[in-house]
């Protein structure tokens, strides 16, 4: 397994992998020391979160190992369906994988995703549209739903 730090404009971020697969992208919450070579299975993911922040890219486009039961990666799966720029409800979600009553497992799996921004939890928020938790913290999915959404916020001054 390979590991290397990047550092993104919301903090220093964690990606592992093989030739598998990416198993993890985290954002952490300390400082780290960036990789200076990156490791040849997780050059793409780097480049591609770059591209992201760099805002030309809206959609990824690598191979996942993901790491968890049967239900969290069905959840994972359906997070990759929610376009760049558009929120779900939690409700929503769970109603789009077949069962409403399963709302608390669908959050939970959502908060277990092992793939920071490139399977999009943050696209979800509470029926009310409010932000509910956010392994990554509320600040950071507040600004990468500012960052994605189509109506910038213009400042008047």
């Amino acid at each position: 397994m390979e590991t290397c730090i990047v550092n993104t404009p919301l903090g220093y971020t964690k990606i592992v992998g093989d030739s598998d697969g990416i198993t993890s992208v985290t954002v952490l919450n300390t400082d780290e020391k960036i990789t200076d070579i990156l490791p040849e299975v997780l050059e793409d993911c780097a480049i591609q979160l770059k591209e992201y922040f760099e805002g030309v890219r809206k959609q990824f486009s690598l191979k996942l190992n993901p790491q968890g039961t049967d239900f969290q990666k069905k959840v994972w799966n359906q997070l990759e369906q929610i376009p760049y720029g558009k929120t779900i409800s939690y409700l929503e979600l769970s109603k789009q994988l077949g069962d409403v009553k399963a709302i608390r497992a669908v959050a939970n799996a959502n908060g277990k995703n092992p793939f920071w921004i490139i399977v999009p939890c943050h696209r979800v928020i509470g029926s009310d549209g409010s932000l509910t938790g956010y392994a990554g913290g509320l600040h950071r999915k507040q600004w990468l739903l500012n960052y994605e959404s189509p109506f910038k916020q213009l400042s008047l001054f």
